[in-house]
This record gives structure tokens, sequence and C-alpha cells, in this order.
């Protein structure tokens, strides 16, 4: 039985205090906003059981539970099967650089790692690494331009990922959503077909690495659903403190990087956030609630950007042009046309405007053809979650109107 319900938007927003300025935040993708009750418990930990782990007195043992209950709650995120699996540090890098000290004795001269290009570097460069260390071979999974009328629509499509396997491949690494494109990749259906290619062909053993810091704000995790061996979560990107979490489902034990126990205590404040956000208690339903939620957002961001005038204006969005669940609404684009604006000129400009942020970004991708997209410039970005509301899409677009015609 499926249970379904509706996002309260208004009672969301009541759990961010920083919301009531009526700032609209909107380079989400490089950090959410924090809902009281996580700060709440960072204070809550730095007041009444700030004192050294691991001691026998009474408020050493308190504080070492609320420690624990960190890698309890980070399990249940990843929906982990055993707390053990999970890695505490300070970021997704740091996170990722201790794994691979571990992990190196795994890798073999010729071996081959497959990586999603164009992809955030906490997955692909720490493996780039691993790999000059050890002389593994890298390949890349490259994506596809998808409407003949915009060359920037590209798309990581699996059929072009099964043909790099050979017996040689030890590591498939790529990322569940796309922090530029905003495009969410079926980690499942993936893991399947590489697993089946894989054995077809006799490779000794692939381990598969995602990457899901711009997918967990939008989408369930389910790291034993999605049958995977590494999976990454920043909690700064999905309500929390700036800490991280990282599941590794083999024996494999990294040490936890350094990270500060009252912000690993704080982020057992996201769960009961997300839960509390529909009256079901149930975190599939609380993501169906912010998916059907997340796609009003994208609707009216997509109808814009694809319409005809804007188009012939050069407007360009960078990545999928679909509205539907395979996106989320992080939408990167690039003014062309006769009249171009660098993508740094466009965030000034819109910032500038005051009450909106949003963030240019560097983007360099090839496509399965050997293109490389003409992005010197890089990208401008809008990243929204569902604390973000239909009216301050509507004003950014009015803006995004403003900037486009005045300049003509």
């Amino acid at each position: 039985m499926t249970l379904t319900a509706t996002l309260n938007v208004d009672r969301t927003r009541a759990h961010f205090p920083a919301l009531e300025s009526g700032h609209v935040y909107a380079d989400n993708a490089g950090g959410s906003q924090v809902p009281k009750d996580v700060v709440d418990r960072i204070s809550d930990y730095l007041l009444n059981t700030n004192v050294q782990i691991n001691v026998d007195y009474s408020l050493s043992i308190q504080s070492t539970q609320r420690v624990a209950d960190g890698k309890t709650a980070a399990a249940q995120l990843f929906n982990a099967a055993r707390v053990e699996q999970i890695i505490l540090g300070g970021s997704s890098t740091a996170n990722m650089e201790n794994l691979l000290k571990q992990f190196e004795g795994e890798v073999h001269l010729g071996d081959e790692f497959i990586l999603m290009d164009g992809e955030h570097e906490a997955n692909n460069g720490t493996w780039k690494k691993l790999a000059a260390r050890t002389g593994a071979i890298i390949k890349y999974w490259h994506p596809v331009i998808t409407s003949p009328e915009n060359p920037f629509s590209v798309v990581h499509h699996v059929e072009h990922l099964i043909p790099l396997i050979t017996s040689k491949t030890r590591v498939v690494a790529f990322s569940a959503c796309s922090n530029i494109l905003g495009s969410v990749i079926p980690v499942k259906e993936v893991t399947k077909a590489v697993r089946a290619e894989a054995a077809a062909k006799g490779a000794r053993k692939v381990d598969i690495s995602v990457d899901a810091v711009a997918y967990a704000p939008h989408r369930r995790l389910d790291v034993q659903d999605w049958d995977i061996d590494f999976c990454m979560l920043s909690f700064y990107k999905v309500y929390g403190p700036h800490a991280a979490a990282l599941y590794v489902r083999s024996p494999l034990r990294p040490s936890s990087s350094s990270v500060a126990h009252e912000l690993v205590y704080g982020s057992t404040g996201i769960l009961p956030y997300l839960l509390s956000l529909t009256p079901l208690n149930d975190l599939q339903a609380t993501f169906d609630a912010i998916t059907s939620h997340e796609h009003d957002l994208v609707q009216p961001l997509l109808a814009f950007f694809t319409h005809p005038d804007q188009r012939k204006r050069g407007l360009m969005l960078v990545g999928s042009e679909d509205s539907d669940a395979s996106r989320v609404p992080t939408i990167s684009f690039v003014i062309l046309g006769q009249n171009p604006i660098s993508s740094p000129e466009i965030v000034k400009r819109i910032n500038q405007r005051g009450g909106v942020g949003i963030r240019g970004y560097k983007y360099v991708c090839t496509t399965e053809d050997g293109v490389q997209l003409p992005l010197d410039d890089g990208v401008a970005r809008i990243s929204l979650v569902h604390y973000n509301t239909v009216e301050e899409v509507h004003k950014i677009i009015d803006i995004l109107k403003d900037i486009l015609y005045s300049s003509d």
C-alpha cells in the first residue's frame, strides 16, 4: 500500500527562521538552510554535554551516546543494514580520501575505473588520484544531447555506460543526481545493468560508488535496494550541519575523519524534521511529497526556459528539458546569441537586485560524440528545494525577463 500526502509549504518553512527574512534562497546545491531543531541540538550539546566522550562518568556516557546516535541517524538516512557501515567526517571529499587509503590494496595495475563525465569531484577526484597511484585506467561515461534545438541539453543514458564495461572493470562511480544538470540517475537500474554486464564479461569484482550529495535533498536514499558498495552524503546539503557521512558496504573500516561532536549530534535532527513534513511519519511519503512539490517548482521554470521567445533570445538550459521525476529543480543555464551575457555577469545582475541569491559554476563536459560543450564562462545556476515556493520561482523568472530583454 502506497502512502501519499501533500507537503504543507507554509508549515515546512516555519522550521527555518532564516526564511522569515523574505530572501529567496536559490543556491541550495551549495548548502541548504538548517531547521531550528537541528540548531537547537547543536546548542544543547555544547551547553549541556560538551565533555570528552568514551569516559565512564555519567555526563560522558550521555555525550558518547549522542555521538553514537549521529551514526544511527545517518544509517537510517542511507537505509544501511548496519550502523557499522557508516563513516562520519568533516566532508564527503575527506571521507572518500580516507576510504581510498584503505581501498588502494584492492586495485591492480590495469584495472579500469569508469567515472561519470563532468561530475562532482568528491567522487571523481578521489578515484582519479587513486588511479594515478595504482596504474588504474580511467574511462568516462559521457552524456548525449537530447534536443536538436538545444546543444546543451545533455543527459547520461545507461545504454552508453554498458559498452564501457570489460573484464578489467573494477570501479563504476557516478552521481545519483547532478548538481549542475539536475538529472536524477536511476541508480538501481544502472547498478543492475552494470553488474549483469560485468558478470558476462568476466570481471573479477566491481565496486559501485554513488555520490548522493546532490540527490539526498530531493529523493530518498536506499543503499540496500540499490545494491551499491559506497555512497556519500553531506549533511549540510540536506538540512543539517557542515559534516558528512559515508556508507561502506564491505568490511573495509576506514576511520572517521575529524568532525565536531556537536555537529554529529545536530545531524540527528534531520530525520525527525523530514518525518514531520507529512502526517504519515513515513520517510518515503515525505520524499514523495517533496518530489510532487518540486515538480510544481520545475514546471514554470522549464516552460520559461524552453519557450521559443527565450530560445530565440539565446537563453539555453544546460541539462535535461524534461519536467518529470527524472529532474530536480536545479536549473543551470547560459545566455548566448547576438547579445550574449556571460554567466558571471548573469549571476552578478540577479544578485544585485537584492532579495535573491544564485551562484555561477564552472562546468566542463564532453558528449558521447566527443564534442566539448562551449562553456568557457561556466553556467549560472538556480537551485531550489522543497522549502522554496512557486511565488519565489515567478520572482526569479521576472528578474530573468528583465535581464534578458532590457539588454537588447
